[in-house]
């Protein structure tokens, strides 16, 4: 019998490979002609209306429109990834086996989240960033801790904040699978840290909506911990 985490992997491979087919109809049809150089994922220079001006115009360019979005979200499960993978591979001290257990089913989610979007963007896809975790100390169960709690709400806000930005409802599905499953992470964390604190006032408000950031605000905050510069200035506002 098929457990939870293979009937996930399978819908996510399955759907990968219908994101991949619509982003290479998509590129063939808006980008044919672009010449060897490939798609140019650069949009023209317009002033954005969503707090974006301040954002990198030099380094990895996320690229424009929904493909801009899907790489954004890509840098994203990169960093959640890698750092899960080294949770898992160095444990905290003091770990219990139900705890490291719970946080490998959180790496494997992350894991397939990122591999899902390398597959989908296929040549579209972005580099692989380079982390800093110099500021972690994986050997203490706080700190650990912490840093995913602040990681896993930083991605639900994200992916909050850029559904407005996608045009394809193909990909705003996706995207509502995916960031529901982020959601069920960050109450898991904030549980471990201290039970019964999976939706408070930090991240929930008085209307019982989760908070949401826009693309300029989120790299903000991850930028310290990705040593990969990242330009995200054409994104869609």
């Amino acid at each position: 019998m098929k457990n939870f985490q293979q009937e996930d992997q399978e819908l996510l491979h399955k759907e990968s490979g219908i994101l991949t087919a619509q982003l290479q109809r998509r590129s063939f049809l808006q980008y044919a002609g672009a010449g060897a150089a490939g798609i140019a994922l650069i949009a023209a220079g317009c002033k954005k209306d969503d707090g974006s001006e301040g954002l990198r115009t030099d380094g990895v360019n996320l690229g424009s429109g929904d493909v801009g979005i899907l790489n954004y979200a890509y840098a994203l499960e990169q960093l959640e990834a890698a750092f899960y993978d080294a949770v898992v591979k160095t444990p905290y001290s003091g770990i219990t086996a139900a705890e490291l257990s719970l946080l490998t089913d959180i790496r494997d989610h992350e894991l397939a989240h990122r591999e899902f979007f390398k597959k989908a963007l296929a040549t579209n896809a972005i580099i692989g960033l380079e982390v800093d975790f110099s500021s972690i100390n994986f050997t203490q169960r706080a700190s650990v801790l912490a840093t995913a709690k602040a990681f896993e709400d930083l991605g639900v806000s994200a992916y909050n904040g850029a559904g407005k930005l996608i045009k394809s409802v193909d990909y705003l599905v996706l995207a509502g699978k995916i960031v529901s499953v982020e959601a069920r992470h960050a109450a898991l964390i904030r549980d471990l840290i201290e039970n019964g604190t999976f939706a408070n006032s930090e991240v929930v408000d008085a209307n019982g909506l989760d908070k949401a950031r826009t693309p300029s605000e989120v790299l903000t905050i991850a930028s310290g911990f990705i040593k990969t510069k990242i330009n995200a200035s054409n994104l869609p506002s």
